[in-house]
């Protein structure tokens, strides 16, 4: 059987493979067999003989649905994961990751010693962990070096009562995690499921953080 080929089938069929290819989710990642990328390669060959004759396009389609349908097992998906991953030890050795503070609401506060506003801050970071640790998780990111015996002097001084991260050893590869620093303090408020709510520059307090983190619902 002879069968003359048209331009313009040609450009129809590729534009259909372009578009079957489009229905793949960039986040998800599929594992094809050979055998599923052999077919494609045979279906991109084959589609324009509709235009030929479609009944005998049609009997090659019926032959290898049954070959497609057995080959279905092989799609794998894969979910990455939402929102900012990250690995931080704090200064007792405690791990911190973003499926540990799953299911709170978390905040990341950029800090330094010699950074006034940073001071004057920190009271509000502890009354408000000490109200509601059960639903919020703080952590406060030291970022100037400072060696272990200074910042638990000031931890002393300051009372803290949540978690402090030294900008040390695996830490500093983590802080850039973060996004970039444009000045301090910095703090990032992310909701119980790990997604971006709010950057803060600047001294913030209690009431800023109940802009994003309804006290109604950490109170319950």
């Amino acid at each position: 059987m002879s069968c003359k080929m048209k331009k313009k089938s040609s450009i129809k069929s590729k534009i259909i493979v372009a578009k079957l290819s489009l229905i793949i989710p960039m986040r998800h990642k599929f594992r094809l067999s050979k055998k599923i990328a052999q077919l494609s390669f045979v279906l991109t060959l084959l589609l324009p003989f509709q235009a030929c004759k479609a009944s005998v396009f049609g009997d090659i389609l019926e032959w290898i649905s049954p070959t497609i349908a057995s080959e279905q097992e092989v799609i794998e998906i894969v979910d990455e994961p939402l929102g900012v991953v990250f690995e931080l030890v704090d200064m007792s050795g405690n791990i911190y990751t973003q499926n540990k503070t799953k299911g709170k609401y978390l905040i990341v506060n950029f800090w330094a010693t010699w950074c006034a506003p940073c001071l004057k801050e920190i009271p509000a970071f502890v009354e408000f962990y000490n109200n509601h640790s059960d639903k919020v998780e703080i952590l406060g990111l030291n970022y100037e070096g400072m060696n272990v015996k200074a910042v638990n002097d000031f931890k002393e001084r300051f009372d803290v009562n949540y978690p402090i991260i030294l900008y040390a050893g695996s830490n500093e590869a983590e802080y850039t995690k973060f996004g970039d620093l444009v000045g301090m303090p910095t703090t990032i408020v992310y909701d119980p499921n790990g997604e971006l709510l709010h950057t803060f520059i600047g001294e913030i307090g209690i009431e800023e953080l109940a802009q994003f983190i309804p006290l109604e619902i950490v109170e319950k």
